[in-house]
């Protein structure tokens, strides 16, 4: 298969040049994005075989590969996460996560509705569902640069971690009140809120504690190969996958609930033995940029100023205005909330949730208009935040050097080297 060639080959010399890249504003996501269009192009001749990405035999197939790929890149990135100094900022993630994203999806509905009057309100929400979590792995220079305040680091892990799980019930719900009536709509909100939010919890920490203690157990008896303990943390946001499956949970936040959770009976995992994890789900997120591309390629041409226009009022005015509501009282500097604003970009948790509302077949009249404003949106974000990521960091970096000892983002900082 021509693609699968491309694809492996593409893998297999960005490797080679990998660190170069690393310190230029080429991001991975960025490369394998224009690849995947660069490659339509040259496989236009092949647009009628059914395996073409964006048809709907192959849908299906997309879907899961992405889903895949955001669970391991869930689970990677809670693992990392040191919960004691979670502790110590929850006041930050807990803003964004409550009155930040509240508003965003609020501000999504009311510009989808001026930019595209011909939409429902409630299809207005759907797309504003669809575009409110944020992608840490698209900012991945900034959520691991030693360079950047801890504190905002982690919460915008965080926030990346959680806001795709808590956008699900609300997709569903305008989902509802676009197909249904308003009264089977909160049924169904009230149904997914249990399902995906708590099932979600509930299976997340089972596996991840136990998942955790049996990893530790059996470190501290020897039973284990060190070769093969990669391979044992590799299988706990997989199980986290196929348990959600079965109960109905969401798996995306399972999977970031089990990366929390493995931390209490086996500390090492987001210090030494996660590589594995990472770099599969490093794989697979490629291989959904690279197929992205490809879909991007074939509908470009139906891409419209209003697609463009939405897509630059979300990933600006959308995001940065809530964010900012959201941080008032929390006393950091002006350039630190825009920045926290800036660097939400939109990626891999958006383009699931949209083949999952695609998957569900509602047939709506604007499902078209949302289709097409998340794509547009997506590949803005890839390049946007990924041209930026480098100079915004670096020129936050220098900004943070002239903030005074009782900022409290070096405050943060000194908390943690201390312990």
């Amino acid at each position: 298969m021509p693609i699968a060639v491309i694809f492996v080959a593409l893998i297999f010399f960005y490797t080679l040049a990998s660190r170069r890249l690393e310190r230029t504003v080429v991001t991975a996501p960025m490369l394998f994005t224009a690849a995947g269009m660069l490659a339509f192009h040259e496989l236009s001749a092949l647009q009628s075989m059914p395996w073409l990405p964006g048809r709907e035999s192959s849908q299906g197939l997309f879907l899961h590969v992405a889903e895949i790929g955001l669970v391991l890149l869930l689970f990677t990135d809670a693992s990392r996460t040191d919960c004691r100094v979670l502790n110590r900022i929850r006041n930050l993630p807990v803003r964004l996560l409550s009155a930040g994203m509240l508003l965003t999806i609020l501000l999504g509905m009311l510009a989808a509705k001026a930019v595209f009057p011909q939409m429902t309100w409630w299809e207005a929400g759907i797309l504003a569902a669809i575009l409110a979590p944020t992608d840490a792995g698209l900012g991945q220079i900034i959520v691991n640069s030693e360079r950047v305040p801890l504190r905002v680091r982690q919460a915008l892990n965080v926030e990346a971690g959680l806001n795709d799980g808590l956008s699900v019930p609300f997709l569903l719900f305008f989902m509802a009140l676009a197909a249904a009536g308003e009264e089977g709509a909160r049924a169904s909100l009230t149904q997914f809120i249990v399902e995906q939010l708590g099932y979600g919890v509930l299976v997340g920490g089972g596996i991840g504690l136990v998942g955790g203690w049996l990893l530790g157990l059996a470190r501290r008896k020897e039973w284990l190969a060190g070769s093969m303990l990669p391979l044992g943390v590799v299988a706990l946001p997989l199980l986290c996958l196929l348990a959600s499956v079965a109960t109905g949970a969401s798996m995306f936040i399972a999977a970031f609930v089990a990366g929390l959770a493995v931390q209490a009976g086996f500390k090492e995992t987001g210090k030494h033995d996660v590589e594995f994890t990472d770099e599969w789900g490093q794989l697979v997120n490629l291989a959904v940029f690279f197929l992205f591309g490809m879909v991007a390629a074939s509908d470009w041409t139906q891409f419209t100023w209003t697609h463009w226009l939405y897509a630059a009022v979300s990933l600006t005015a959308v995001r940065m205005l809530p964010v900012a509501i959201a941080l008032i009282g929390s006393r950091l500097h002006p350039v630190t909330v825009l920045f926290m604003g800036w660097f939400g970009p939109r990626g891999l948790a958006s383009i699931v949730l949209g083949l999952v509302y695609l998957e569900m077949e509602t047939r709506l009249p604007g499902e078209e208009t949302i289709r097409l404003t998340v794509m547009t949106t997506v590949w803005l974000s890839i390049f946007a935040h990924g041209l930026s990521a480098l100079p915004g960091m670096n020129f936050y970096a220098g900004k943070m050097k002239t903030l005074p000892a009782a900022a409290p983002e070096h405050q943060e900082l000194e908390a943690k080297s201390a312990a």
